[in-house]
C-alpha cells in the first residue's frame, strides 16, 4: 500500500537525517560530552517530531477536514512551507531562555555554578514538553507547543533553584507576571479567534453561500420545470393527428435551428409553444444570475485575505530576516499582492460561470484555502520551530563553545534535520489532531476552512502588533468554534477536554521537566 511505503520512506528519511546530523554534530562539538550531545539530539528531534504531530497537524486540520487537501497533499504543503519558513526566516540565532520566563542570572553568576546544570535544564525541558505533546496528540488534543516548552523550562529551572538555594529562591527565578499572561491567553486567544471567524464567516455565508444556495434551489426548480415541460410537450404531441404532428415537427425543427443560430432570440421568433416556453425559462435562468456572488464578492474576499496573509508574512513570518523595509514599502507590497490575487480569482470565477454552482464555489474557496494554509505554514515554520530548536541550539552552543550565551547560533544542519522531524511527526501521529480540528469540532467546507485560517492569521497579526498574549493554536481552535457557532453545529463536549488540556499543559510539562532534571542530575 502507498501509505505503508510512505511510512517506510519517512522513517528512513528521519533515521538518515538524524544519523547524518549526529555525525556532523560530533565534529562540531569536538566530541566533547558525546553522551550529552546524543541525548540532547534525541530529545530535540523528539520534540520537533511531536510539534509536527500536534501543532502542524492543528494548522492543517481545517484544510483536510474541509476536503481541500488530502493528508498526503497536506504533508507536501507542510513539507515545503513549514521547512522553508524554518530555513528562510527561522533566524540565525535564538534565545537560550524562552521569552524571559525565568531568570537564571543569579545562579549562573555564582562561581560554583556548573554549566552542565544549564544543559540539564534545556534537555529536561525538551523531553518533558515532547512527552506531554505526545500524550495530547494521541488524545487528539491541539495544545500550545510554546506553553509546553515554557512549562518545561520553568519546571527544570525551579528544580535547579530548589537544589542550589532552596524553594524560596527557586520560585523567585520565575517571572510570574509572564505566567499570568499565559493564563490570560487561555481565554483571550480562543475568544479573539472565535470572534474573528464568526464575523468573517457570517458575512461570507450571508452574501455568498446563502445567495448560492438560493440560486441553486432556483436553478433546480427551473430544471424540474424543463422536465415537466418536456413531459407535457410529449403528451400534447401524442394527442395530435398525423398531419398535425408533421406540421408541428417542422415548426420544432425551425425553432431548434433558430435557438442555435440566434444568440439573442425573442419569444416571437419561435413558432412552437414548446420553444416559446423554453425561451422564457432560459430568460429566467439568466435573471437568476447564479454566479453573481462568486464573480463579485469572492475576488474581493480573496484580495482581503491575501492582504492579511501577506502582512503576516512581512511582519511576523519574515521578521528574523530584518529586511528593513518601511511601512510604506510593506503596504505597497500588500496592495500589489491583493491586486494580483483579485485579478486571478476574478478571472477564475468568470471561467466557472458555465459550470456547476456548487462545484465552482468549492473550487474557488479551495484555491483560496490552500493559499492561506501555505502562508500560515510558512509563518508557523519561521516562528514555532524555535520551540524545539531554541533549547537545543543553546545546548549545542554550550558544547561547542563551553559558555552560555544570551543568543545561540542555529546551524543550517540543525534546521534541516529538525524540519524533517517536523514533517515525519505530522505523517506518523498527526491524524488524530487533524481529525479533531478538521471534522469533530464542527463540519467544515472550504469556505469555512478558509475563514478559520484567515481569522486566525488576522488575530495573530493584530495581537502581535499590540503585544497581546495569544497562542496561535488556541486562536485557530477558537476560529473553528466560531464557524460552528454560525452553523449551529459546535461539538462543545469535545471542547471540554481540550480546554482542560490547555490549562494543564504548562504545569504538566513543568512537573515532568523537574523530575527529568533531578534524574539527569543524579545519573549523568
Amino acid at each position: 500500500m502507498l501509505s505503508d511505503r510512505l511510512s517506510v520512506f519517512f522513517f528512513l528519511l528521519l533515521a538518515s537525517a538524524a544519523g547524518l546530523f549526529a555525525w556532523w554534530g560530533l565534529g562540531y562539538t569536538g566530541h566533547s560530552n558525546t553522551l550529552i550531545f546524543l541525548l540532547a539530539t534525541a530529545f530535540g528531534l523528539f520534540m520537533a517530531f511531536n510539534i509536527g504531530g500536534n501543532d502542524v497537524a492543528n494548522s492543517f486540520g481545517t484544510s483536510v477536514g474541509a476536503g481541500t487537501l488530502t493528508i498526503k497533499q497536506a504533508l507536501v504543503v507542510a513539507a515545503i512551507f513549514e521547512v522553508s519558513g524554518a530555513l528562510i526566516a527561522g533566524g540565525a540565532v535564538t534565545d537560550t531562555i524562552r521569552k524571559g520566563i525565568v531568570d537564571l542570572g543569579t545562579l549562573t553568576a555564582e562561581p560554583e555554578f556548573n554549566v552542565m546544570d544549564f544543559l540539564y535544564i534545556m534537555m529536561s525541558a525538551l523531553l518533558a514538553a515532547a512527552v506531554w505533546l505526545l500524550v495530547a496528540t494521541r488524545q487528539g488534543w491541539p495544545v500550545s507547543t510554546t506553553h509546553s516548552i515554557i512549562g518545561g523550562i520553568v519546571g527544570s529551572s525551579i528544580a535547579l533553584g530548589w537544589v542550589a538555594a532552596g524553594m524560596g529562591e527557586a520560585l523567585s527565578l520565575v517571572h510570574w507576571n509572564q505566567i499570568g499572561t499565559i493564563a490570560i491567553s487561555w481565554v483571550l486567544s480562543p475568544v479573539l479567534g472565535g470572534l474573528g471567524s464568526y464575523v468573517i464567516y457570517y458575512y461570507i455565508r450571508k452574501h455568498i453561500l446563502t445567495y448560492n444556495e438560493k440560486a441553486h434551489e432556483q436553478l433546480q426548480a427551473l430544471k424540474q420545470r424543463k422536465k415537466d415541460l418536456r413531459k407535457e410537450h410529449k403528451t400534447i404531441t401524442e394527442r395530435m393527428t398525423e398531419l398535425q404532428q408533421i406540421a408541428y415537427t417542422g415548426a420544432l425543427a425551425r425553432d431548434a435551428a433558430s435557438a442555435r443560430s440566434i444568440e439573442d432570440a425573442n419569444e416571437d421568433d419561435f413558432e412552437s409553444d414548446y420553444y416559446k416556453e423554453l425561451h422564457r425559462l432560459e430568460r429566467e435562468k439568466e435573471d437568476i444570475d447564479a454566479h453573481k456572488a462568486l464573480v463579485l464578492y469572492v475576488p474581493l474576499v480573496a484580495a482581503a485575505g491575501s492582504m492579511i496573509i501577506t502582512a503576516m508574512l512581512l511582519y511576523k513570518g519574515l521578521k528574523n530576516l530584518k529586511l528593513e523595509s518601511t511601512d510604506l514599502q510593506n503596504g505597497l507590497i500588500v496592495l500589489m499582492v491583493a491586486a494580483a490575487v483579485w485579478m486571478a480569482v476574478y478571472i477564475l470565477a468568470r471561467t466557472q460561470r458555465s459550470g456547476s454552482l456548487e462545484k465552482s464555489t468549492f473550487l474557488l474557496f479551495s484555491w483560496m484555502q490552500v493559499f492561506t494554509a501555505a502562508g500560515f505554514a510558512f509563518s508557523h515554520g519561521s516562528n514555532d520551530i524555535a520551540n524545539a530548536i531554541g533549547p537545543f541550539a543553546a545546548i549545542l552552543d554550550v558544547l561547542h563553545s563551553g559558555e552560555i550565551n544570551p543568543k545561540a547560533p542555529v546551524p543550517t544542519a540543525a534546521m534541516v534535520t529538525f524540519g524533517v522531524a517536523l514533517i515525519a511527526g505530522l505523517w506518523f501521529i498527526g491524524k488524530e489532531v487533524i481529525r479533531t480540528v478538521g471534522t469533530e469540532l464542527t463540519r467544515m467546507h472550504p469556505a469555512s476552512g478558509f475563514t478559520a485560517e484567515l481569522a486566525a492569521a488576522s488575530v495573530v497579526l493584530i495581537a502581535s502588533t499590540l503585544g497581546l498574549p495569544v497562542s496561535s493554536t488556541h486562536i485557530l481552535v477558537g476560529a473553528v468554534l466560531g464557524i460552528g457557532l454560525v452553523n449551529r453545529s459546535t461539538n462543545w463536549s469535545l471542547m471540554k477536554p481540550i480546554a482542560a488540556a490547555w490549562v494543564i499543559t504548562l504545569p504538566a510539562a513543568a512537573l515532568l521537566s523537574a523530575a527529568c532534571f533531578l534524574l539527569m542530575r543524579a545519573v549523568l
